[in-house]
């Protein structure tokens, strides 16, 4: 059917169709080509007016005075552990909330349910002054538990999981109920496997969302050697001058694992953008 579709396209339709392609393309791959570009400039034609799009000579010294400037291995440690930390727990309390939204009965669980969206509605960074005061609190300034905490869970990902539950068939807990199986056993053993391409859904996004998020490590952390690799790069931004081509070089440095992770799981990243419309 697909072939037949193909086929009954005119030649004029499919090269509109290319050209939309290629466009799409470039305003996707557009900022990581400049980027990459003004990585291995001067600083002089990083402010050039009008714009410079290639440098005279390539200045790959740009990668080893970014190298020099900030402990890379560190940053990405940190990261690592922060995003690893997020990821986890946020496929634990997450897919428990919604397994309790969506199989469970209790009082008050509409009403609950709809303050939680409604709270979607809110400016995260309204939360940013009390979330501060409780890490002062607790004593999780400038560690990376304080900045994985907050992360911990995310109303959205709790309403996406619900609906990945709500379209199982409510007889498998009947069943599994018959069988003797307790509410965590049936959600454990029983519906999380079935939620597969959710919980990569879920896994991806948190990960894009931790691995990317300035704001928070800036406020929450001061120490260098607990810094993010967003909070480090902020770093370079000067109050009176700013060498733009260190700030892209460590940029560049900063994205490519996430470039090559989305080549290596090109299709799981696809079919996560995908499930995450799925309807209930």
């Amino acid at each position: 059917m697909k072939r037949n579709r193909l086929q009954g396209e005119s030649p004029l339709s499919r090269v509109l169709n290319h050209v939309l392609l290629i466009f799409a393309s470039f305003l996707a791959f557009g900022p990581f080509v400049w980027m990459f570009l003004t990585s291995i400039k001067t600083y002089e034609e990083t402010i050039r007016i009008p714009l410079k799009f290639l440098p005279d000579v390539a200045q790959w010294n740009n990668y080893a005075t970014i190298s020099a400037k900030l402990n890379f291995p560190r940053l990405y440690l940190n990261t690592i552990l922060v995003t690893i930390m997020a990821v986890l727990g946020q496929l634990l309390i997450v897919t428990l909330c919604a397994y309790a939204f969506a199989r469970l009965r209790f009082p008050g669980k509409n009403v609950i349910f709809l303050g939680m969206l409604a709270l979607m509605m809110i400016p995260g960074q309204i939360f940013t002054i009390p979330r501060f005061k409780l890490m002062v609190k607790l004593g999780l300034t400038n560690t990376l538990v304080g900045l994985a905490l907050p992360n911990l869970f995310n109303i959205f990902g709790m309403f996406l999981m619900r609906q990945f539950f709500s379209t199982i068939p409510r007889e498998l807990d009947e069943a599994a109920r018959i069988d003797g199986c307790s509410f965590f056993r049936i959600y454990w053993n029983v519906l999380l496997p079935l939620v597969k391409p959710g919980l990569t859904t879920l896994a991806i996004l948190t990960m894009l969302s931790t691995w990317k998020d300035l704001m928070w490590p800036l406020i929450n952390n001061s120490d260098a050697s607990k810094m993010t690799l967003a909070a480090g790069l902020a770093m370079l931004i000067g109050e009176h001058t700013t060498y733009y081509e260190q700030v892209m070089a460590g940029g560049v440095i900063a994205v490519l694992p996430l470039i090559v992770l989305f080549v290596i799981f090109q299709k799981q990243f696809v079919e996560s953008i995908a499930h995450s419309g799925i309807k209930g």
